[in-house]
């Protein structure tokens, strides 16, 4: 274990709804996860959240024990989507795992 202090900072998600859920990090992961000094923290948490959704659907999908049903398939499909328009690649072209 290291003597250094770690600074964190807290983050708030709120659903349409209202609910919220607080999410606590080092900023210091927040930092040198930056694509480059003009991405803002937002955008750091907007685009993990984007990639780790679209690896669990992909998985939910292709890497089930089960087949999966229509209204999985149709919410993989979407998520592929808008993380396409998200990034500007597709999951297959950003993770180099495709099927």
């Amino acid at each position: 274990m290291t003597d250094i202090d770690v600074e964190t900072v807290t983050y708030t998600i709120e659903s349409p709804d209202g609910d919220t859920e607080e999410l606590t990090l080092p900023t210091g992961i927040v930092d040198a996860l930056r694509e480059d000094d003009s991405e803002t923290a937002p955008e750091v948490l907007g685009d993990l959240t984007m990639l780790s959704f679209a690896q669990q659907a992909h998985a939910l999908v292709h890497h089930a024990h089960e087949d999966p049903d229509e209204a999985v398939l149709a919410n993989e499909e979407k998520t592929m989507e808008l993380f396409e328009e998200r990034f500007g690649q597709t999951f297959g072209e950003m993770t180099g795992h495709s099927h």
